[in-house]
């Protein structure tokens, strides 16, 4: 019985032993402290270091490799909190695999005002304007038609660029250029729409699903 007793001591010293060594086995890695959106660089005031236990199994972005991060942008959305491990990045200068960027010009009253839309901000994308029926604009009669006057074309789109003057403005015209990823699958309806001048964008939360 004392051998078993000894035997249990020594084992929980072991195991202690053990816990305090991989305690010890920290890593600094990366956390994300601000939203970053698929296709976008993550600045330097975008994230952090913080310890981590090192796992084999996740190839976390290390404090060591922050000079390689303007090498690369997101390849998801990313939100603050996220520790950043390299699937989450990739050097590929186009968009993510399945995505199209399409080019919108908005007049007033198809986006909203005061600054609110962003780069990087989610919006859906509707068709407006069009008449369903006589009266239809050419080249929008038929998808317009079918689906009505003001139809819901993409549910949650990303707006990859809001042209801006060099003080930082909206530039001031008669329309406003906007450039969306939306899934590929969507891009010849929305281009379409854009191309009747029928297209609004309304913003969205970020959570957003298609």
């Amino acid at each position: 019985m004392a051998a078993l007793a000894v035997l249990l001591i020594l084992i929980g010293a072991l195991g202690a032993t053990v816990l305090v060594l991989r305690a010890g086995e920290r890593v600094e890695v990366l956390k994300v402290t601000k939203d970053v959106s698929a296709g976008e660089r993550i600045e330097r005031g975008a994230y952090t270091t913080v310890l981590v236990a090192e796992d084999k199994a996740m190839r976390y972005v290390k404090a060591d490799e922050v000079s390689l991060m303007p090498k690369y942008v997101a390849a998801v959305d990313l939100i603050p909190g996220t520790l950043l491990i390299a699937k989450m990045l990739t050097n590929e200068k186009g968009l993510p695999a399945g995505k199209s960027a399409v080019g919108v010009a908005l007049k007033a009253g198809q986006y909203p005002a005061g600054g609110a839309l962003k780069n990087g901000s989610t919006v859906s994308i509707y068709r407006v304007g069009a008449k369903t029926s006589g009266g239809s604009s050419s080249g929008s009669t038929g998808s317009a038609g079918d689906a009505g006057a003001n139809s819901l074309l993409v549910q949650s789109a990303k707006v990859q660029d809001v042209a801006r003057s060099s003080g930082d403005e909206l530039v001031s015209s008669s329309s406003l250029p906007v450039s969306v990823i939306v899934d590929q699958a969507d891009a010849a309806k929305v281009a379409d729409a854009a191309a009747a001048g029928e297209v609004a964008l309304v913003l969205v939360p970020a959570s957003a699903g298609n």
